[in-house]
């Protein structure tokens, strides 16, 4: 029983930028869970806000850490971050929130929690549902899943985001600008498609007042949109945002008021931009469209047109003061993402704009009745007028009853329907062409019995304005036959009409014909003969209604019983979205006539029945599934289709072998898991109403269509063959047809089912055969569906499983599916089930007796294979890989001492035993590498550690038993083990072991005690000793392990390993093990040796003395060592390092030291460093070249040429006149470098470094340092105190006594020195130039002057002068 206590605790959080420190005071509940070794203490509050409350904790330490390292930009976003986790933490705790709302908080804080900590550099936390995972209580397949998810999701997210499949472009008319606005505007959007030269959305309506800005500021919804469903495809350059621009006034702009006053609707200008420049857009952007005006009011309703394809004859632009300001933004995800994403749109009731027709994705349940109508154009007659006339198109919508419904006419969204719209006018023009666009959204119960009414006014522009009614036309929205107005282009009579009394009564004119296309022939000649008519163009978008006569045929087959056959086969052509509209109907319909006569409409309902199941495949209409399904559940009444159903399901599948065809079967098989879920469903209502009567006989039908099933898939094909692409179509669909059939068999029965339909498959096929791929994705579903989750019928799945994984992993093959297969069974095997169910070890027992070879050599494959390219099938490949290590780890975690023993007893011989240890070390010596596993992936490591530690030690006495005494290669076994376990396997072999462990052993222990754990380095330092003395008993000597303890700790530690501590420890341990050797002198001194060792390379890391310590290196490894190899790395890491610093003389002497350990003669010399197998002579020559060329960058030409005679007196021995003449040439050019050259003379510099805190190769001495060009005494004085910030600069030239000498302090002493040449002769002779005196005056110097002042007797007072003397001292270096 479980205990709950309440604890309190004081944590100190900074969380703000000025380093503020906040006390903050948290009172936890806590549960003791006493059922374990040990009581575990858990918070009892949500594992969000626990994770929340130890993450800050140890980001505010860290988080302190950045402002002290001056880290400005990720301290400040952490701050940010920090603030931001606290804020939904209090949201949270609050627990006001739904469970949605709820679920996006956890994940958004989770994805905070796991930037910040990839910010910091501290591990992956692996979670489910929000939640810390403990890696005890869940298998390692399943951990490895969780962290491997995680990293690939934020791979994938940097790398490349996952594509939208619905897009929506947001835009905010903000105002218009112009220089002479007068009248209101209205602004008309809507997206063109310029390719298909169509609208694809519905317009929005914005109203502006004379200064164009919006006429409704407070209502949001009237000047912002949200044009929706948008899919990929319209994201081109092609597809544009269009805005068609009206004034409302005067007829003509400019003339006299007191021609009129009536208000028209007139064309004013046109704005256009592309969807594809809002794509790289991330945020809201302005954007400020250009107008433009048509020249001819007869081309305005292809204005955008002519503005898109650039046909400037046609439009003018306004002024370059007027353009649109409107806010654009394009928005990715489904409208519910959109919704949660972008709450703040959505709570100023944006208005949303549709897309004319339905989107790419049809959502079920979306309910419209929408009618577009579109006034086209029109052909009128002057009507006795000596110029053409203004014709306005007054819309009406009215009912059956001839009244006018009102509101039903919409102009656009972001405006209210009216009750009649009137179209804008165009200017003298008897054929007028609008191209002008309304909806009306009419409710179903109203369809029926409307019709549509456009009266036809001339408006006069004389003083009293009127609009003169001349003509109507209407149209019926409802045909004869039942059907919606069809889409398409209508040409509309034009009824002559002067008085609207005539048009009270509409009955009146609702018998005459509506348009040209309905005239019946001989009839209306008048009619048919005026030369006037109205053409409209309109297009159903509706959910409740069809236009397709053969699906209203099908849907009342019973009013034509003779016509069935016929409406069954015109079944497959009619548009998917009429039957997924009426997909309850349609289904209802087929069942319908099925249970009329199964046996003569049978084939024909069931093949529309499967055309219907794999409609729904297409991902337009996917959606629809759960309607079907809710249909199967809920609405489904055919008690007898069972039957019929697997009638004919058996009919198709007995043909297959002997059919020529196999597209109809195939999709027969496709649809599969439907056809079960109707007969499974069909037979439990059938067994419900009568009682379970039959049941024998159905499961006799089922078992006989199996057998069938069985019989076509045993069937094995040569080569790629029609009946092996059938068979891979039943396979993907049969693990959902075995779920299925759990709702009527019993668990064994379908697992029964299952083996032997999936034993009945080929056991060998092509290795490009599909059907291989195929099978084990089949299995992979298989084994993730309840069938085996089941432990009844898993064991009978088991053997099936295991024997088609050891095929493929023998072969290689398949490996991902493989890996997912095998990650997918081991899953379901936590510690928890395994401790608690027996039958568990069996299953794992089985797992490895089948799979533990071919599992580990896969292992081995994978991870030896060079890692591709390119980033997804990287990805790919770490990902296969870490799978099938996890799954090797679980069962390795799963087996205990019993089972351990069992397995090792399955090998006859020692030789296979041998084998397999050998492999299975191999693989834990691959596990603990850096790169198995990222290096946030720490709680993999620890629980890959954990289980190999563990492996070790139940391997431990079967490794002793049966190695001990006979050779073995143990060399793999020392990496997997803890410090503790390889010091007592150490100490516990025989000495004639160690001796031949020791050169491979001394680099992994080194490796291991440089590890900073105090515990780890006193058991394991004492090991050194051990190799000591085995090898002084054998040798008289050490010098094996000496050697090999330097090469070690060499590469070690310059890679960043160990520390001071370790040195202090490595020293005292070892000094004080063998005080009581006999050999204790040469121990001491070999102890000593590398101690100082590590000294140096400690502080080689120190980057301002890496020159003055690299030349310590040398000197170390070349006099006390005698170590030419390392001498000579050292000699390369100081020539780059003077190379970085521009000391171009001082590298090329440097390098000289190598040089000078070469000879001219053939020997030959092993790749080595950057220098390729080459000739002694070769190498030699390749250094000359190199060190002249540094020489003549530091200007130092005469040492040029002394290495230019050098080699063209090699060239002429071996008669090579190419490069001696080329030698030649270059030291021709060096003698006219030093005549033609300036260089300058350096300052030199006395430098002393005096007091114990410096390192100890400056320690108390002295140097003469060469100054940069044009560097004096202050500014080097500088440079060095920069590079030893801590010193301090004594201001005198006196020697320094002891208390400077043995201060805890640094001391620089620094002063300009005189160089005193050697080469006398030179300078002393006349003729000589000063280009050349120069050099020798300032180099190959060994001796400098330095004067000092002092006073000799006692100083006077009053003339401090007056016994004042300069010591003058001569230096040599």
């Amino acid at each position: 029983m479980s205990q709950c206590y309440s604890s309190g605790s004081c944590e100190v959080t900074a969380l703000h930028p000025g380093l503020v420190q906040m006390c903050v005071c948290v009172i936890v509940c806590l549960c003791v869970l006493p059922c374990r070794q040990f009581e575990t203490v858990i918070p009892t509050e949500d594992s969000v806000i626990t994770e929340i409350t130890m993450t800050l904790r140890d980001w505010g330490s860290m988080w302190k850490q950045l402002y002290m390292r001056n880290e400005g930009d990720l301290f400040h976003r952490l701050w940010h971050v920090m603030n931001e986790i606290l804020e939904l933490r209090q949201q949270v705790l609050v627990g006001h929130l739904t469970h949605d709302r709820l679920s996006d908080i956890k994940q958004h804080i989770t994805a905070r929690l796991d930037w910040g900590n990839e910010q910091l550099g501290l591990d992956l936390v692996p979670r489910r549902d929000f939640g810390m995972v403990d890696p005890d209580e869940i298998s390692i397949t399943e951990l490895y899943r969780l962290v491997g998810s995680h990293t690939f999701t934020l791979t994938l997210t940097r790398e490349a985001p996952p594509q939208a499949s619905m897009h929506h472009l947001f835009l905010q008319m903000k105002s218009m600008m112009s220089s002479n606005l007068g009248e209101e505007l209205e602004v008309f959007y809507s997206i063109y498609d310029s390719r298909e030269m169509r609208p694809i959305s519905e317009r929005f309506f914005v109203r502006l007042n004379k200064q164009g800005l919006p006429k409704s500021p407070e209502k949001t919804e009237r000047q912002c949109t949200l044009f929706v469903d948008l899919g990929s495809s319209d994201l081109r350059k092609d597809v544009y945002v269009v805005a068609h621009i009206f004034r409302i006034g005067r007829m003509v702009a400019g003339e006299k008021k007191s021609v009129s006053n009536t208000q028209y609707k007139r064309p004013y200008g046109c704005a256009v931009i592309s969807v594809a420049d809002l794509l790289t857009a991330d945020f809201k952007d302005d954007h400020l469209l250009k107008i433009y005006s048509c020249n001819a009011e007869s081309e305005w309703y292809q204005i955008h047109d002519s503005i898109i394809r650039k046909v400037s004859s046609r439009y003018s632009h306004i002024g370059s003061n007027t353009g649109l300001n409107v806010s654009l933004q394009l928005l990715h995800g489904d409208m519910e993402q959109i919704r949660k994403d972008y709450m703040r749109l959505f709570t100023r009731n944006v208005s949303i704009t549709k897309r004319l027709g339905f989107s790419d994705i049809i959502i079920p349940g979306e309910i419209r009745n929408d009618l577009y109508v579109t006034l086209e154009r029109g052909e009128f007659e002057k009507g006795g007028k000596s110029v053409a006339r203004n014709v306005e198109v007054t819309v009406y919508l009215l009912g059956g009853d001839g009244q006018l419904l009102k509101g039903l006419v919409c102009c656009g969204s972001g405006e209210p329907g009216v009750d009649e719209h009137r179209s804008f006018v165009l200017y003298h023009s008897n054929s007028p062409r609008w191209a002008e666009q309304i909806k009306l959204p009419i409710p179903l119960e109203m369809f029926h019995g409307t019709h549509l009414r456009f009266e036809l006014r001339h408006c006069s522009t004389k003083e009293k304005g009127e609009k003169k009614l001349f003509g109507f036309s209407f149209v019926p929205l409802m045909q004869d036959d039942g059907r919606p107005l069809p889409d398409g282009t209508h040409e509309l009579i034009v009824h002559k009409c002067e008085e609207t009394a005539d048009l009270q009564d509409p009955a009146r004119y609702l018998k005459l014909p509506f348009s040209k296309a309905s005239l019946q022939p001989g009839n209306n000649q008048t009619i048919k003969n005026s030369k006037e008519s109205f053409w409209i163009q309109s297009s159903l978008c509706s959910t409740k209604l069809t236009q397709n006569g053969d699906m209203l045929d099908l849907l009342k087959w019973r009013v034509h019983p003779d016509r069935i056959i016929d409406c069954l086969s015109k079944l497959k052509d009619i548009d998917g979205t009429e039957i997924v509209k009426f997909l309850h109907d349609t289904l209802d319909t087929l069942f319908g006539i099925l249970d009329e006569s199964p046996q003569r409409y049978g084939l024909k309902v069931f093949d529309c029945l499967v055309h219907v199941i794999n409609l729904l495949q297409d991902s337009k209409f996917q959606l629809f599934k759960p309607v079907m399904d809710n249909y199967i559940e809920n609405h489904f009444a055919g008690a007898l289709s069972y039957r019929d159903l697997i009638r004919v399901l058996k009919w198709y599948v007995d043909r297959i072998i002997d059919a020529e065809h196999q597209e109809q079967i195939q999709q027969v098989l496709k649809a599969s898991e439907y056809l079960f879920k109707y007969i499974v469903q069909s037979r439990r209502l059938y067994a419900a109403a009568t009682g379970g009567q039959n049941e024998e006989e159905f499961r006799c039908s089922v078992h006989e269509l199996f057998k069938s099933i069985h019989l076509f898939l045993s069937h094995e094909s040569k080569g790629i063959s029609p009946i092996t692409h059938t068979q891979a179509v039943f396979l993907r669909s049969f693990p959902t047809v075995c779920c299925e059939l759990l709702k009527i068999f019993s668990m064994r029965e379908v697992a029964n089912l299952a083996r032997d339909t999936l034993s009945s498959l080929p056991a060998l096929t092509h290795t490009d055969c599909p059907l291989q791929a195929v099978k084990l994705q089949c299995m992979a579903k298989t084994v993730e569906s309840p069938l085996y989750v089941n432990p009844e019928s898993r064991c009978v799945l088991l053997p099936v499983v295991l024997r088609l994984l050891h095929t493929h992993l023998q072969e290689q093959r398949e490996l991902v599916l493989c890996a997912n297969i095998l990650t997918s069974m081991l899953t379901l095997n936590t510690p928890v089930t395994v401790s608690l169910k027996c039958g568990v070890f069996v299953e794992v027992n089985l797992v490895m007796e089948s799979l533990s070879g071919v599992l580990l050599r896969t292992v081995l494959e994978v991870t030896n294979r060079p890692q591709p390219a390119t980033t997804s099938l990287r990805l790919q490949y770490q990902d296969v890989t870490g799978e099938f290590v996890a799954c090797l780890l679980t069962l390795l975690r799963q087996l205990k001492d019993k089972e351990y023993q069992q397995l090792l007893s399955r090998f006859p011989t020692k030789e296979e035993l041998t084998s397999f240890l050998l492999q299975l070390f191999t693989v834990f010596r691959i596990l603990i590498r850096p790169d198995m596993f990222p290096k946030d992936w720490t709680v993999m490591r620890l629980v890959a550690n954990n289980v190999i530690i563990t492996t070790i030690l139940y391997l431990s006495d079967t490794l002793r038993n049966n190695f001990l005494n006979e050779k073995f290669d143990f060399k793999h076994l020392w990496s997997h083990m803890t410090g503790a376990y390889k010091s007592h396997i150490w100490f516990c072999l025989p000495g004639d072991y160690k001796l031949n462990l020791i050169p491979t052993l001394i680099g992994p222990f080194m490796e291991v005690t440089l590890v900073p754990q105090l515990d780890l380095r006193n058991v394991l330092i004492p090991i050194f000793h051990d190799m000591m003395d085995c090898e002084q008993r054998r040798s008289g000597n050490f010098k094996q392990v000496e050697a090999k303890l330097i090469d070690k700790l060499d590469g070690l530690m310059s890679e960043g390993k160990g520390d001071e501590t370790y040195r202090e420890l490595f020293n005292n341990i070892l000094l004080k093990k063998i005080e009581r050797e006999t050999w204790r002198e040469s121990g001491v001194s070999h102890i000593a040796t590398v101690t100082r060792l590590m000294e140096r390379l400690l502080d080689y890391r120190k980057k301002h003395v890496l020159l003055t310590l690299s030349l310590s290196f040398q000197n170390f490894y070349k006099t006390e060592l005698n170590k030419e190899e390392m001498y000579i790395r050292y000699i390369h890491k100081l020539y780059e390092l003077h190379l970085k610093a521009q000391n171009y003389t001082e590298a090329s002497y440097t390098l000289l030291l190598y040089d000078e350990l070469l000879e001219w003669t053939e020997r030959p010399l092993r790749e080595f460093l950057t220098y390729p197998m080459q000739s002694e002579w070769q190498r030699k020559e390749c250094l000359h070249l190199t060190i002249i060329h540094n020489f003549d960058r530091g200007k130092c030409w005469e040492n040029c040429i002394i290495l230019c005679r050098e080699l063209a007196n090699q060239y002429e021995a071996y008669y090579d006149y190419r490069n001696l003449s080329k030698m030649r040439m270059m030291e021709a050019s060096f003698y006219d470098k030093i005549m033609n050259q300036q260089r300058l003379e350096p300052e030199f510099f006395r430098v002393g470094f005096y007091g114990k805190k410096f390192p100890f190769f400056l320690r108390n001495k002295e140097f003469v340092c060469r100054g940069n060009d044009y560097e004096r005494l202050e500014a080097f004085q500088q440079r060095m105190l920069s590079e030893f910030p801590h010193a301090i600069a004594m201001q005198h030239a006196n020697l320094p006594d002891q208390t400077i000498h043995q201060a805890d302090a640094q001391y620089l002493q620094i002063y300009a020195v005189s160089p005193v040449p050697e080469n006398q002769d030179v300078l002393q002779r006349d003729g000589v130039p000063n280009n050349i005196k120069s050099f020798y005056k300032v180099n190959h110097i060994w001796r400098f002057r330095y004067d000092r002042p002092f006073h000799k007797g006692t100083k006077d007072k009053e003339n401090e002068f007056k016994v004042l003397y300069t010591y003058c001292s001569l230096s040599i270096c």
